[in-house]
Parts: C-alpha cells; sequence; structure tokens
C-alpha cells in the first residue's frame, strides 16, 4: 500500500510538473531566412566611408539610401543596442531580459504605442518618411542576414514600423515622465491634491529635493559678438556613455539634398542634433511641467468604475500577456491589466488609481519633424519644422551661416485652465479639467537674435537665455505652461562667467564650455557650507575632514586635492540621505568618504584624477569636471578600487563654425569612439585620450577630404 501511495504521488507530481512546463513552454520563433532578410536591401544603394576614426560617412542618392547605409553602419558598430531598442519598442524586452525588463514593456501597453501608430500609419505618415523608416529596416535586416549569430531569436525581421513606434515610445521621457511613473508605481512622493481656485485656499506641494543636475549644454555666438566674424555653436548634450541613448556620430549624403552631421542614438534613421553646411542646433532638456497626475474617485461597489462629473464610468479595461524569460525556451506569462480613463492611462496602487494624461500621448509625428529639420537650410526651414510640434519637449540652440542665433523653449504645452495649480495632483471627478490639445506654437516661449549676440542653455529657465537686456519674462507666459524658474550651476557660472559685452572669441567660449568651477549659489557649495557647518564634535579623525573640505575652492580640475573628498562625500550623500541635510547625515557622508579614500588611496586628499576617471576597456584616464559643472562628468558609484567611472555628461561634443561667406567647418569629439561594442576594433576607444585631455578632431565634410582619410569603402548588399 505504501509503495503504491507513493507511486501515486510521485506520478501526481511528474504529471503536474509536466503542465507547468508546458503552460511555461514558450520558444522563440526562428528568424526569416538570410534569402527573405536581405532581400529588400536590393531596392537601395548606399556607400559607406569610413574614415580615419572609424566615422561612417554614408553617400546615397536619395535620402532613403542614406538611411540604409546609415543603419547598416551603425549596427556593424551597435548591433546589440539597435536589437534592445527593437525588442522594448514592441513590447518584448523581458521576454530577453528578464523580469527587470518587464516594467518597460507594460509601459507600451500603457501608453498605447502600438496602437497609436497602426491608427495613423496609413494617413498620418507621409510617404517619404515612411520610405527612411523602410530603408532603415531593411539596413538592419541585411546586418542580420549576414549575422546570424548575432541576432536575437525570433527578433528579426526588423521593420519600418519599430522604427516609427521607436519614437512614439521614448520621446516622452526627455521631460522626465519616467519620474512621474516612478513615483507613482512606487508611491515616492506624497500626493497632494489641487484645490479649487475659486475657494481661495491653496494647496500645499512638496516637490522632491533633486540630486545633482543631469542635462546637456548648448551656446550660440554671433559673429559681432565674437569679434571675428566667426558664427559659433557649441552642441554639448548630456547623456549615459553607453546604452540605447547614447550618442552615435554619423554623416549622411544624399543627391535629394541631405548633407548633415551630427549625433543619433540606435534606431534612428536621421540625426538628431548637428549641423548642416547651413546651419546647426544643440538639444537641452527642459524641466517643464508636462504631464499631469488625476486622483480618481473609485466605485466602491465597482472597482472598475470611476467617477466623472457626478456619474460612474467605465474604465477601459485591456489586459497585456508579458512572457517573462525564465531559462531556455521557457518564460513564465505574466498578465497585467491595463485600465484607461478618459483622462488617459490609468496607474493602480494600493486599491487606489491615478490616471495621467501627459504631453506627447497619441504623438506619432516624431520622426517627421526631425526629418524636416534635417533638411532645413536655413532659420524659416528650421522654424517651419518646429511649428509641427509633434516633439513633446527638448530646448534647441541655433545658429546659422547668416549669422542667425536662436533659443526655443520647445514644447508640446497642455492647454490648461491658467486658474489652476497644474503642479499638484488633479481632482478626477471633473471633465472640465481634461485638457484637449496643445497651446498655439506662437506661444511656445523663443528668443531669437538676442542684443547681446550670445544665446545659452544649461537645463535653465528660459528667462536667463542670454546675458543682455532682452532676456524673456515669467510675466508674459500664463503660470499653467509649467516653465521653470530654476537655475543649474552650469547656468550660474555662465552667467557669472559671460555677463556683458565682453568678446567671446573662440578661445573664452571654450574656457566656459570647460569651466570646472561650482558658483558660491550652487546646490554643491551650499552643501559644502552646511558640512563644514554642521562641524565635527570631538572626533579628531573626521575635523581633520571637515576641516580639509572647507579649504576646497570649488574647483573639479584633475590635479585638485580637496575636490576628492568632496565629491565622493557629496555623492554618498546624494545616494544614501538625498533629502536629509542634517549633521548626522553630512558627517556621516563625510566620515564615509574620507574612510574610503584613505582605504583605497592612504589619504584623503588625493588628486582628483586618481578618482575619477574615464574607462573604456583597459583604458583608464583622469578626467576633470564633477556634477552640474560645464564639463560635466558624472558617476553612479564608486568602485571597489578606489576610483569613480564616469557614466554620464559630456559626450559627442560639437564646436561648430561658420565664417562670414558663409563657410562651415567643425571640431568635434566622441567619448570613446565610432565602434561601440567591437573592443577589438581600433575605434573602441581612440578618442578617449583626445576627450580627456578636452582635444577636439576636425570633422571631415567634404567628400575629397573623406575619400583622402578613408580606410575602408564599401557598399551594403552589393560586392563589397
Amino acid at each position: 500500500m505504501r509503495k503504491n501511495a507513493v507511486k501515486i504521488i510521485l506520478s501526481v507530481l511528474v504529471v503536474a510538473l509536466l503542465g507547468v512546463g508546458v503552460w511555461l513552454w514558450n520558444p522563440l520563433p526562428d528568424n526569416s531566412d538570410a534569402k527573405t532578410l536581405s532581400a529588400p536591401a536590393l531596392a537601395y544603394d548606399a556607400e559607406i566611408v569610413r574614415d580615419q576614426w572609424g566615422v561612417p560617412h554614408i553617400f546615397g542618392r536619395t535620402d532613403a539610401d542614406t538611411s540604409f547605409g546609415l543603419a547598416y553602419a551603425h549596427a556593424e558598430d551597435d548591433f546589440e543596442t539597435i536589437q534592445e531598442v527593437v525588442a522594448a519598442t514592441r513590447g518584448r524586452l523581458a521576454r530577453y531580459r528578464g523580469a527587470g525588463a518587464a516594467p518597460t514593456d507594460y509601459i507600451v501597453s500603457l501608453f498605447d504605442v502600438w496602437e497609436t501608430l497602426d491608427a495613423n500609419y496609413a494617413d498620418g505618415i507621409p510617404a517619404e518618411v515612411k520610405k527612411i523608416a523602410d530603408a532603415y529596416a531593411a539596413g538592419v535586416n541585411l546586418y542580420a542576414a549576414e549575422n546570424p549569430d548575432a541576432t536575437w531569436a525570433g527578433l528579426a525581421p526588423f521593420t519600418g514600423k519599430d522604427v516609427l513606434a521607436g519614437f512614439i515610445f521614448k520621446t516622452p521621457f526627455f521631460y522626465g515622465l519616467d519620474k512621474t511613473l516612478l513615483a507613482l508605481f512606487e508611491g515616492t512622493e506624497e500626493r497632494e491634491l489641487a484645490l479649487d481656485p475659486s475657494t481661495n485656499e491653496s494647496a500645499w506641494f512638496i516637490r522632491s529635493k533633486t540630486n545633482a543636475e543631469l542635462g546637456s549644454n548648448g551656446f550660440a555666438v554671433s559673429s559681432d559678438r565674437a569679434d571675428d566674424n566667426i558664427t559659433r555653436l557649441v552642441i554639448n548634450s548630456h547623456q549615459p556613455l553607453t546604452g540605447p541613448v547614447a550618442w552615435y556620430e554619423a554623416h549622411m549624403v544624399s543627391e535629394e539634398g541631405l548633407d548633415i552631421t551630427g549625433g543619433l542614438f540606435p534606431g534612428t534613421p536621421v540625426i538628431l542634433h548637428g549641423f548642416n553646411r547651413a546651419l546647426g542646433w544643440a538639444n537641452t532638456v527642459n524641466h517643464i511641467d508636462l504631464s499631469d497626475v488625476y486622483q480618481l474617485t473609485r466605485n466602491p461597489d465597482n472597482s472598475l468604475q470611476y467617477l466623472l462629473d457626478g456619474e460612474w464610468q467605465d474604465f477601459e479595461v485591456s489586459e497585456v500577456t508579458i512572457p517573462v524569460k525564465l531559462w531556455g525556451p521557457f518564460a513564465f506569462p505574466a498578465k497585467q491589466r491595463v485600465l484607461r480613463s478618459k483622462h488617459g492611462p490609468v496607474i493602480e496602487r494600493d486599491g487606489k488609481a491615478f490616471a495621467l494624461r501627459y504631453a506627447g500621448m497619441g504623438e506619432y509625428r516624431q520622426l517627421e519633424q526631425y526629418y524636416r529639420l534635417n533638411k532645413a537650410r536655413n532659420l524659416s526651414d528650421f522654424m517651419a519644422a518646429m511649428e509641427m510640434n509633434a516633439l513633446p519637449s527638448i530646448n534647441y540652440v541655433y545658429a546659422d551661416k547668416d549669422d542667425n542665433i536662436a533659443f526655443v523653449h520647445n514644447a508640446q504645452y497642455p492647454n490648461r485652465n491658467d486658474a489652476w495649480n497644474w503642479q499638484a495632483d488633479m481632482p478626477g471627478d471633473r471633465s472640465d479639467l481634461i485638457w484637449q490639445g496643445y497651446r498655439p506654437y506662437g506661444d511656445v516661449p523663443k528668443l531669437i537674435n538676442p542684443q547681446s549676440g550670445f544665446i545659452f542653455n544649461s537645463n535653465n529657465t528660459p528667462y536667463s537665455a542670454t546675458d543682455g537686456p532682452d532676456n524673456l519674462q515669467a510675466e508674459n507666459f500664463p503660470q499653467s505652461m509649467g516653465l521653470a524658474t530654476n537655475q543649474t550651476n552650469r547656468s550660474m557660472r555662465t552667467m557669472q562667467l559671460m555677463q556683458g559685452k565682453a568678446p567671446i572669441p573662440r578661445e573664452r567660449l571654450l574656457a566656459l564650455k570647460f569651466d570646472v568651477s561650482y558658483a558660491p549659489q550652487s546646490e554643491p557649495a551650499k552643501r559644502v557650507q552646511k558640512i563644514v557647518a554642521a562641524g565635527a564634535a570631538s572626533d579628531e579623525p573626521l575635523a581633520k575632514a571637515i576641516e580639509h573640505i572647507s579649504a576646497w575652492n570649488m574647483s573639479a580640475d584633475a590635479e585638485n586635492r580637496h575636490a576628492a573628498l568632496v565629491m565622493t562625500a557629496l555623492r554618498r550623500h546624494n545616494k544614501m540621505s538625498p533629502n536629509d541635510d542634517s549633521p548626522e547625515a553630512l558627517r556621516a557622508a563625510v566620515q564615509w568618504a574620507a574612510d574610503y579614500l584613505i582605504e583605497h588611496h592612504g589619504r584623503i586628499d588625493p588628486k582628483w584624477g586618481e578618482v575619477s576617471r574615464l574607462v573604456r576597456g583597459d583604458v583608464s584616464l583622469p578626467i576633470d569636471g564633477g556634477p552640474d559643472t560645464l564639463r560635466a562628468v558624472y558617476a553612479v558609484e564608486t568602485k571597489d578600487d578606489g576610483t569613480a567611472p564616469v557614466t554620464h555628461g559630456d559626450t559627442w561634443i560639437a564646436l561648430v563654425e561658420w565664417t562670414e561667406d558663409g563657410n562651415v567647418s567643425a571640431d568635434v569629439i566622441h567619448q570613446f569612439g565610432s565602434a561601440t561594442l567591437d573592443q577589438a576594433s581600433p575605434h573602441y576607444r581612440d578618442q578617449a585620450p583626445l576627450f580627456a585631455q578636452k582635444k577636439w578632431r576636425r570633422a571631415l565634410i567634404e567628400r575629397d577630404e573623406i575619400l583622402a582619410n578613408a580606410t575602408r569603402r564599401y557598399r551594403p548588399g552589393k560586392n563589397n
């Protein structure tokens, strides 16, 4: 009897395990064969010329040819990240990366990315835009056909819709929508509700403190202010040094008029910021309030209903299944309910429901606007492209060969009721607070050809964009636009160094760009003052460390022997207790930093460059600068070897110059090199020494000069 019982139990377990295995069985499908994947490439003809730095110069008869060639070249250098972007855009990243990627897949469904694209693809996207998206996909597919072992199972063929959907998915995150989502999902912020302004009350709204400011710089100087008849533009975006939003440099030339050099991200068939022969632009992140959270009242008798204008409304309900990688062909089918109200997508937490309405919701024309910007030939063309207003945010600092300079505080500004406080959560039971559409493009803050001849932005308020008398004024813009009033250390230093009418020739402009100091009123300087004020009581080693900090000259140059302790302590504080400026928290950060430096360097005062490093493969170089300095250097963490390798900040930089007769030239530099993943390539880290030393390489834009410096010429899909 006992043996029979054991057999029965084992049989039941085997059947159960088989059932679970069948339930979890989710093998990835095979990719299309090489012939099928490479067939679309026959429609395109692009020549790729790699210069001595490995930078691809793509020549084609049509714009689509160049996008095809760009895709192939970028795949050669970073096929892995392109695939990761496509998998994320399709909402299938968790099938490859595991549970950590599941929230990304959920957001794709929450944002209706593919529903938005499918609803507008036929009639809303021009044929020429579809052509460049399809051409880019053909270039990636050709590379996949030639490299099947490097292609993720079940991902190929890639499509033009993948390219378009990528823009729909990614662009809202550039104004910080991810932070709003994180706060809603995790409940990390106390939610305050806006009160009806007719009651003459105001909501107490507390903002979370932020850590060191991440962002970008852009500078434009007219020929008069430059004092040498040269118009200049500095393009200086601060991005991660690697990954899906790290800059890749390329030069695209077609017989249809495309001729542009600049930076782009994996998965994008055009330049996102850069310059052509006539004009150029730098992008910086703008901190505008472009999303609104509505607190919904749920029906206590039916959780799938919410109150609106005194009546219960049904949520739109759907379900998304997210396959989460387990091992081999097995994946867990995670199911998640997706709710939508008339406000927008709904996030559920602890039985509560919050609706989200945001700039970029339902937008699908992002690639079209970028394409128009790439083709612009003068200020009028550029502004006409900007007037599409398809990009939900991002500042533009502009300059051109006609000596125009401009600042556009670009955004899709929600058409809100100006009487309400939109920084707080909104009551979700009133349909009159569900804003519809955006303010006209004429309302977008712009500053064109200011008297001073100088324009800048470092993620600061639009009310300081020049050092002259004609800055934009807050009273001319309604508060409901959500314009920021903040200053960053970088903007403070710019105003400190550039205030007045003194000429800004090349040398002075570069000194500004590579400045490594902090303004006395900056957040790091204020926190250092608090550390010094906190003192160390009777703890002699800590007192010595704080005394050392008190002697800091506010500089983060590589030779500085005070910056290492200061920066390490501030980084520790931002990581462990960013919202606690109590003496105890500040002392703890200093103590940790002092112990760390003594352990790894034998002293509390090593040179900053011994800690701050630009690391690429087996190359490790000292680099100066720090968080929120104009020479922007950020490190996520300190390492066990006593270093803090740079992870974010200055990446691809360009200094573009137009002479009086309209000729253009540019000096550029990339933090590493064109070969993103191939450590065996000579271009994996060949630019790193120049970058660390704040040196440049000349951008090649003339075909004869490009050919004279060519190391490889080939035509993808042809007989190379």
